[in-house]
C-alpha cells in the first residue's frame, strides 16, 4: 500500500514538473501590463520580463519612478502613470494599453500595484484605515482587471493577481488581511468564470519580504501614530507596557523575518505568465511555502496557538 502511494505522488510531482518546464512559443511577440512598477516586486518583474524579451507596458503611480525605470530598461518597455484608485486613471491607462497591443490582445496583466498601512491591532484603527487599504489593494484590483480583460480574453491570456498569505492567515490587523482575502476570493471566481475564454488565472501567495513596503522605521513610526491617535480608554485597556512591547516585536519580525530575496516571488510570477501549464496558485517565498501554507490547513485551534504564543500580554482582559 505504502509503496503505491510512494510511487504515485513520485509519479504526480514527475509530470508536474514535465508539464510546468513547457514554455509558451512566441514569447516576445506577446504584451504583459504590470501595476505597481514603481519599486519592489513590480519593478523587478518589469526588468526580469524586458530582459526575456517580452513587451512590457509597466504602470506606475510617480513620474519619477517610471523614468528610473525607462532608464534601466530596453526600448522595448513603455511606461505609463496609474493611479489604481481612480477608475478614470485607470480607463486611460485601458485605452493607452489598448492602442500599443492591437489585434494581439494583452497577453499577461499582472496586477501587483498594493500597500500595506495601517497596520496595527484592529481596535486602535478607524473605518477609514481599513478602507484606505482595501480601496487599493482590492478595489483597485478588480478595477484594473474588468477593464483590462477584454484586452486578455482576445488574446487568451493570464491574470496573476498578488495575494499574501495573510490571505490564507489572517493575523495583522488592519485593511491588508482583509484585502488579501478577497483578492483570493475574486481570483477563484474569476478563474472559474474565464476558464471557457481559455483565460487562466494565477495567485501568488508571498510571504514576508525586504521591499518598500517593510522598511523598519517608517513602520514603527506608523505604529507610534496609530498608538497615539488611539482612543484612550482603548490604550488604558491594553496598557504601554503592552505597547512596548508589540513596538519591539514587530520592529524584529520586519527586521529578522522579511525576505531579500525578491526573485522567490517574481520567478513565480515570471513561470505564471510564460509556462504553457502555469498553477493556480503559488507560494512566494520559503515562510509562504513551508511554514505558514502548511500552517493554514491545522485546525483552527492549533493555528492560533502557534500564531499568538509570543503576543504580548495586555493591562487585562475586556
Amino acid at each position: 500500500m505504502w509503496f503505491n502511494l510512494v510511487i504515485s505522488v513520485a509519479l504526480f510531482f514527475l509530470i508536474r514538473w514535465f508539464l510546468e518546464r513547457q514554455t509558451v512559443e512566441n514569447l516576445k511577440e506577446k504584451y504583459v501590463f504590470i501595476t505597481g512598477c514603481d519599486s519592489g516586486f513590480g519593478n523587478l518583474l518589469a526588468r526580469q520580463l524586458d530582459m526575456q524579451g517580452l513587451r512590457i507596458l509597466a504602470g506606475c503611480f510617480s513620474q519619477k519612478g517610471a523614468e528610473e525605470l525607462e532608464r534601466v530598461t530596453s526600448d522595448r518597455l513603455k511606461t505609463i502613470i496609474i493611479d489604481v484608485t481612480s477608475t478614470e486613471s485607470v480607463a486611460m491607462a485601458t485605452e493607452w494599453v489598448k492602442g500599443h497591443v492591437g489585434n494581439k490582445g494583452l497577453w499577461g496583466l499582472v496586477n501587483n500595484a498594493g500597500i500595506v498601512h495601517p497596520v496595527a491591532p484592529s481596535e486602535w484603527l478607524t473605518k477609514n484605515d481599513f478602507a484606505k487599504v482595501i480601496d487599493v489593494n482590492l478595489g483597485g484590483l478588480i478595477d484594473v482587471t474588468l477593464h483590462m480583460l477584454p484586452l486578455v480574453k482576445k488574446a487568451k491570456g493570464r491574470v496573476v493577481n498578488v495575494a499574501s498569505i495573510l490571505g490564507r492567515l489572517a493575523f495583522i490587523g488592519g485593511g491588508y488581511c482583509l484585502s488579501k482575502y478577497g483578492v483570493e476570493a475574486f481570483s477563484d471566481c474569476l478563474r472559474r468564470e474565464l476558464r471557457p475564454f481559455g483565460v487562466k488565472i494565477a495567485i501568488i501567495e508571498l510571504g514576508f519580504f525586504r521591499t518598500g513596503l517593510s522598511e523598519v522605521q517608517g513602520n514603527l513610526n506608523q505604529l507610534e501614530q496609530i498608538w497615539t491617535n488611539a482612543a484612550q480608554e482603548t490604550k488604558d485597556s491594553y496598557g504601554q507596557t503592552f505597547f512596548d512591547d508589540y513596538y519591539k516585536l514587530f520592529k524584529e519580525a520586519i527586521v529578522t523575518q522579511c525576505s531579500t530575496d525578491l526573485y522567490l516571488v517574481t520567478d513565480c510570477m515570471e513561470h505564471a505568465l510564460t509556462s504553457k501549464h502555469p498553477r493556480t496558485r503559488y507560494s512566494g517565498g520559503w515562510d509562504s511555502q513551508f511554514f505558514f501554507i502548511p500552517l493554514s490547513y491545522l485546525p483552527t485551534v492549533l493555528a492560533d496557538l502557534v500564531l499568538t504564543w509570543s503576543w504580548p500580554k495586555t493591562v487585562r482582559g475586556v
